[in-house]
């Protein structure tokens, strides 16, 4: 049985807590959200007000591996995709315009513009027990794309989750988020990390929110070397 874990908790994946074993050949990390809606009504004037309902949020997904010092060793590079000048292309930085790892061992299946529907909106595709010794932390991270821009923050996100899937199907853990007061002007969040520790991994649950909505920023903000 899933574990429903509080902030800061930390767990073993590999083991649950009533002895049962996991198997982290393949794990998904999946994300999910709801946007409150706003209740201005659909009338003229509460469009003008911003009190129109189904406003689309996009939130993304990334993912950072860290090397042994907590640091994102390899930022990539810059390259040009249909016309398009990309940056950290093809590093140690899982995010939707680069979403497959080189080594081919940790993936984003794609980008849910809207979070619509049921389930996880997002997944990031690890294989843990495949990654190289040189990763020993991966940190996940929820960003809303131009949340300053349009004036969208986590206090408007309802819902929230993230969750460990093993291989089998089988929900190791999960931590769910709802917005409120504390996270107005809030765009982004540190949800989550999973390391390495005496020879199995951990999964903490961190919602750490900030107030930028580029996950560049955070990546500058200790991530580098």
């Amino acid at each position: 049985m899933a574990i429903n874990l509080v902030k800061g908790q930390t767990i073993d994946l590999r083991k649950g807590d009533k002895g049962e074993t996991y198997d982290l050949s393949e794990v998904t990390i999946g994300l999910g959200w709801d946007v409150r809606k706003k209740t201005g009504g659909s009338g003229f004037f509460s469009k003008l007000l911003g009190g129109e309902e189904g406003e689309e949020y996009d939130l993304d997904a990334i993912a950072f591996l860290l090397d042994a010092n907590g640091k994102v060793a390899n930022l990539g590079r810059t390259a040009d995709i249909n016309g398009r000048s990309i940056g950290l292309y093809e590093g140690d930085i899982i995010y939707f315009n680069s979403m497959r790892h080189p080594s081919g061992n940790i993936w984003l299946t794609g980008d849910n513009r809207t979070g619509a529907g049921d389930g996880d909106d997002e997944q990031i595709i690890v294989r843990l027990d495949s990654l190289d010794q040189r990763y020993q932390k991966i940190v996940f991270l929820v960003a809303i794309y131009h949340g300053r821009q349009n004036h969208q923050h986590f206090g408007m996100v309802e819902n929230a989750f993230i969750r460990a899937v093993d291989r089998q199907g089988h929900e190791i853990a999960r931590f769910s988020l709802s917005g409120d007061a504390t996270f107005n002007g809030m765009c982004s969040m540190i949800f989550s990390e999973v390391y390495r520790k005496d020879g199995t991994w951990k999964f903490r649950a961190i919602g750490e929110p900030h107030q930028t909505d580029s996950f560049v920023d955070l990546l500058k903000s200790g991530y580098t070397q």
